[in-house]
């Protein structure tokens, strides 16, 4: 299967992959896609949206947050595949969805999947969708077109990291620490042995993510792994601006600042 994503894999090279994190509706709709646009400005890779939802398993308290206040600003599913529209007009960025099962079981997994798909999503990320109870997501994404990343994490088993990299038709999301997301984790020599692992065992490219907030984090991180995810940080920096226009500067600043640092790592 050949979609912007491992179109975007395949001709990775000894390119670090720079995946942002955006939550969808935060502040608003319209600064998401902003956001959007700095982020492709400043040369990332891939693109992931995150969907609201009101009972997260993985999202620590910046995500939850921004989540939160998308929720209270009445963000709507068709706001966000209208954005994703309206972005396609102009972008052929690879994006990918991060969202819950149970808001893709209210529409229909059927439903949900062809709607991503056909507004312009390349893949999808389900955190509490496991491996074993996948089977008809992965068929109907099969069918229409997207990616599946599942993730890994350093409690997962040997056979169940198998397994991951059996099914995952996209890249592996590794997550470096136990927990939930967030910015400032302290990563450690535990962290690199487990990524290590990873890089030894996997037939795909694989992500860190979880706790990664500055270039250091970035090139230790990507020592091992085929590229990072950052999401809490964007959020926190987002909050922190004064204003929405300088916001959007500071994103694609550090954006910038992490993308020159993966571009002088070399994949070993």
């Amino acid at each position: 299967m050949q979609n912007r994503i491992t179109k975007c894999l395949d001709s990775l090279g000894k390119r670090k992959l720079l995946i942002p994190f955006f939550t969808a509706g935060f502040p608003s709709i319209k600064m998401t896609e902003e956001y959007i646009k700095a982020a492709e400005s400043a040369g990332v890779d891939l693109i992931e949206i995150g969907l609201p939802f009101s009972d997260p398993m993985a999202d620590g308290p910046e995500v939850q947050y921004a989540s939160k206040l998308s929720l209270d600003n009445n963000l709507k599913l068709k706001d966000v595949f209208t954005m994703v529209e309206r972005i396609r007009k102009y972008s052929d960025i690879p994006l990918l969805f991060m969202n819950y099962v149970n808001p893709i079981i209210a529409v229909g997994e059927k439903k949900f999947l062809t709607m991503a798909a056909n507004v312009g999503i390349d893949g999808l990320i389900i955190p509490d969708l496991p491996v074993e109870e996948s089977t008809s997501v992965k068929e109907i994404a099969d069918k229409v077109g997207l990616s599946l990343t599942y993730l890994a994490s350093p409690t997962s088993s040997a056979e169940r990291i198998q397994m991951i990299d059996k099914i995952t038709t996209g890249f592996i999301y590794a997550v470096t620490v136990a927990g939930v997301t967030g910015a400032n984790k302290k990563f450690s020599k535990k962290t690199d042995d487990y990524l290590k692992m990873l890089k030894s065992q996997l037939n795909h490219k694989f992500v860190a993510g979880f706790g990664v907030s500055n270039s250091n984090d970035a090139k230790r991180l990507t020592k091992y792994s085929d590229g990072v995810v950052i999401g809490s940080k964007l959020i926190q920096t987002i909050r922190e601006a004064k204003t929405e226009k300088s916001s959007v500067l500071k994103i694609e600043k550090f954006l910038k600042d992490i993308r020159k640092t993966l571009s002088l790592a070399k994949r070993k």
